[in-house]
């Protein structure tokens, strides 16, 4: 096809590149098709071999909760239904491949961009009927739109019966569970399906939608006002070969223009029509990114060879990681597969194998902000065996009280001017919704830090039945040297709790930061003569966490964000060392002298004395 060029209007290339291997063995022994075997006109007899795929597959589905999820993209198919020039093999192959990997992929949907055929005869449309039939055994939802090959493409979507219609109508799609509904003439549709525990919507446009399709698009959009939208269409985009940013034609600038730049809701939109793949980033109205992906084969090894591209969703990580493989050729035999089909197994440059960084609560926030969790009260979090729970959820005082009821309240100590301030900020999953922010430093010692009372309860305990130490923290990003800063500690040195292992002026008990910002947990237990210590991995200032030590009497475990670490003791050890002196919150020492305070937010601090469950944290 003919390409025009383009480009500029506040746009960029998105995404890096990123590495991942296919999966041994992903094709099970049912999927198994070799190169031209299976020609269009047996698609329809290849009956037992995909019924028997179809069938296994049908009892597994895809888990709708689970952060991690697959969208799968199949563009322009049509030189394998080209009059009596194609074959259907590789489709089914790919289709069989989804089929297969739909619970190992997670995956939820799957999207035709067009062009479904080669000349739009009711003869190919036959043909490929069948094929999607593979699909439909499976009970897999997925959608198609019509390319220009697909229908007359002189003109819009008012154009009235097809061929195209008659085999992806909506009569289709009305027995899926995703299918929300379609524009009267029934060229365009629209799919809400569940993934990562909420709904997502899809849309599927014709080649050409008219201006009474495009309102009904803006339509459904304005009827789910909550829900991300895909826009799927199948020109939009294009690309030159030798520069993968793609760059808008006359048609998807109408597209932009009449659906897409007023929609928030919609963050990425996916075309094929042309080739080379290439992508691009526009900034709506909203100001914010749209993703637009231009993916196509059909200009590659037999007719593109069905490739598929995976679009891997991860909403704990925060991003979208897109692959291309050909099933098809994957499954082959290597002793049998030909030299050019080697090439095409998987494409793994930049251009179409990379990942999409998308901080998709944020993204969202426009139109489905997550609701902040409400506060909660501190007599609930007050649970059997607390020893101490401090909340800064309210202005600078001189006293912090111990919300435990056993009287181990903290007093403020100011080691320099302006050492401690409150906040508004907090950890989004904190009982309270405040903090204390310290502004610590060394060289000389300066901020501010809290200690307990010289005859607090606390002071004494030794714990020798486990405890649980718990803190929301977010470290200060400031560039300065904080290496070493103490969290929690407690006065008092291991020679002055008569040990002599180690290094006898480290304190007894000492919950601090390395110069790499590890989480360490360093004290001398009651029963051992030198320090044990629990290692973290490096945490990301700026960045609210949660962390908990967590002993039940003979081991302690590192957690941060209820995760446990690595790094933890093998050799039992019980209790905690004392030397009877007061605890500090927002600072440590070392043979008693406090060298620095703590820099960063503390939003709450629980000590109890037994063992917790992550279900039983303060984050819970």
């Amino acid at each position: 096809m003919s390409e025009s060029s383009g480009g500029g209007m506040d746009e960029q290339y998105d995404g890096t590149s990123r590495r991942r291997l296919l999966q041994a063995g992903a094709l099970g022994a049912g999927a198994v098709i070799a190169p031209g075997v299976l020609t269009a006109g047996e698609a329809t007899a290849s009956g037992t071999k995909a019924t028997a795929t179809t069938t296994r597959a049908a009892a597994t589905s895809a888990d709708t909760e689970h952060p991690r999820f697959t969208l799968a993209v199949v563009p322009d198919t049509q030189y394998l239904f080209d009059l009596d020039r194609g074959d259907a093999a590789p489709l089914i192959a790919s289709f069989e491949y989804l089929i297969d990997q739909r619970s190992a992929e997670n995956i939820v949907f799957t999207a035709h961009l067009g062009d479904v055929v080669e000349n739009a005869q009711a003869s190919e449309f036959a043909q490929a009927d069948p094929v999607f039939k593979v699909l439909d055994r499976a009970r897999m939802p997925y959608s198609v739109l019509a390319g220009n090959h697909d229908i007359d493409a002189s003109k819009d979507d008012t154009r009235g019966d097809s061929a195209y219609l008659r085999t992806f109508g909506p009569q289709r799609f009305r027995r899926m569970a995703t299918y929300g509904g379609s524009t009267q003439n029934g060229y365009n549709s629209y799919h809400v399906f569940r993934a990562a525990g909420r709904k997502w919507l899809l849309l599927a446009m014709d080649w050409r939608p008219s201006d009474a399709s495009f309102a009904w698009a803006r339509g459904v959009i304005a009827a789910h006002p909550r829900l991300p939208v895909i826009l799927t269409t199948h020109e939009l985009v294009n690309a030159d070969h030798g520069n993968p940013v793609a760059y808008f034609t006359d048609h998807g600038n109408r597209v932009w223009d009449q659906l897409v730049q007023d929609n928030d809701q919609i963050f990425l939109t996916l075309n094929g029509h042309f080739w080379p793949p290439g992508r691009v980033v526009r900034k709506n109205a909203a100001g914010n990114d749209v993703h637009l992906h231009l993916t196509n084969y059909q200009d590659r090894y037999y007719g593109g060879s069905a490739m598929i591209r995976l679009y891997h969703f991860d909403l704990a990580r925060n991003t979208i990681d897109v692959e291309t493989i050909a099933p098809w050729i994957l499954d082959q035999d290597p002793a049998r597969r030909s030299e050019l089909a080697e090439g095409e197994i998987e494409l793994t440059d930049d251009t179409n194998r990379f990942s999409v960084p998308i901080d998709f609560e944020q993204r969202f926030a426009g139109f489905a902000a997550i609701p902040v969790r409400p506060a909660r009260p501190a007599k609930q979090l007050v649970v059997a065996g607390t020893a101490a729970y401090w909340r800064f959820d309210g202005p600078l005082s001189d006293q912090v009280t111990d919300h435990s009821g056993q009287g181990n309240h903290l007093t403020r100590v100011q080691l320099s001017d302006n050492g401690l301030s409150a906040s508004a900020e907090f950890h989004p999953d904190q009982p309270g919704h405040a903090s204390w922010l310290f502004a610590g430093g060394k060289n000389p010692a300066r901020g501010g830090y809290l200690r307990t009372a010289d005859n607090a309860p606390l002071n004494t305990m030794t714990f020798t039945k486990g405890y649980t130490i718990e803190a929301f923290v977010k470290l200060a990003d400031d560039g300065a040297d904080h290496a070493w800063e103490g969290l929690l500690s407690r006065m008092g040195t291991g020679a002055d709790a008569g040990k002599t292992g180690s290094d006898p002026s480290e304190p007894v008990v000492n919950l601090a930061f390395s110069g790499g910002r590890q989480l360490q947990w360093a004290v001398y237990p009651l029963d051992r003569n030198d320090t044990f210590t629990n290692w973290g991995h490096e945490q990301v200032p700026g960045r609210w966490f949660h962390l908990a030590v967590v002993n039940d009497g003979r081991h302690s475990t590192l957690y941060v964000d209820s995760s446990p670490l690595l790094r933890n003791p093998a050799t039992p050890s019980n209790g905690l060392a004392t030397a009877g002196r007061p605890w500090l919150v927002g600072a440590n020492h070392y043979d008693n002298v406090i060298e620095q305070a703590f820099a960063g937010h503390i939003g709450e601090l629980r000590i109890v004395t037994r063992a917790l469950k992550p279900s039983q944290f303060l984050n819970a």
